[in-house]
């Protein structure tokens, strides 16, 4: 058997079409992964906070093979009804996860110190919110039948800013340190039930995220661009995600898909 054949584009039990939980699924890096995996014929689910959100996704992508669930990456009831969503199409194969947040805020800024409700906002949302989605599809995963040795993929994200965070990043920087730190954990703990787990850390992308920064912090960030000199394209970090699907010997490892980046001590707009 071919290695697509394990995620859904090939033959898969009888009966039954895999599927992909996309969480972050309605813009951005999140969106251009659904739309991947939807083109190999999975049907994808997409898990986000915005209802209008995610139906103008579902309506950009096609209403075949791709479903929205409103929910916060970080409940376990809503990660639950996602998941019940994906297995009413098919067994579980892919999770990836896109959900994120950042808020700049310097640890003391002109206002004071960080308010501390704001630091735990962050790691809430993008640290117990990708173990809460892994720990739930790896429960779900593991009850599959094994297609060409494994049962399933995990997929996380982290960023650039887990190993240079920028000043006023704090948050942030810890959130997406913890998501590398527990990628071989998780791995290993996985390793039994035939489950992998990949994070990748991108850099600089043309993402809302990104797009919703002051001009001039977006000019300050794309002079520190080596080559290519442009900010990623969405469909890049996808193809990535296509590529771990297919190639079983990557898993507990954080890749970087960053154009050699390097993130500079300057802040992005913080107080």
């Amino acid at each position: 058997m071919s290695p697509a054949a394990v995620h859904g584009t090939g033959p898969g039990p009888p009966s039954a079409k895999s599927t992909a939980l996309v969480a972050g699924g309605t813009s951005g890096l999140g969106l251009a992964t659904a739309r991947h995996l939807r083109t190999k014929g999975m049907h994808v689910v997409l898990l986000a906070r915005s209802e209008t959100t995610g139906h103008t996704a579902v309506a950009a992508l096609g209403t075949s093979n791709v479903s929205f669930t409103a929910g916060d990456i970080a409940s376990p009831a809503d990660v639950t009804a996602a998941l019940d969503a994906a297995e009413q199409e098919g067994p579980l194969r892919i999770a990836v996860n896109c959900a994120g947040i950042n808020r700049p805020g310097k640890t003391l800024g002109r206002h004071g110190p960080l308010p501390l409700p704001e630091f735990t906002e962050l790691i809430t949302t993008n640290l117990v919110g990708a173990f809460n989605l892994a720990r739930l599809a790896a429960a779900r995963m593991a009850m599959n039948d094994l297609s060409n040795g494994e049962r399933g993929v995990i997929l996380l994200t982290a960023s650039a800013a887990a190993f240079e965070g920028q000043a006023g990043q704090a948050a942030y920087a810890a959130s997406k340190a913890g998501v590398v730190g527990m990628t071989l954990p998780l791995a290993r703990d996985l390793a039994a039930h035939q489950i992998r787990v990949v994070t990748i850390a991108p850099g600089l992308f043309d993402t809302p995220m990104l797009r919703s920064l002051p001009a001039g912090v977006q000019e300050a960030l794309s002079g520190e661009l080596l080559h290519p000199q442009s900010f990623g394209d969405p469909s890049l970090f996808a193809a990535l995600v296509g590529h771990i699907l297919d190639n079983p010997m990557l898993n507990g490892s954080t890749l970087r898909l960053d154009g050699a980046v390097r993130l500079p001590t300057q802040s992005q707009g913080s107080r």
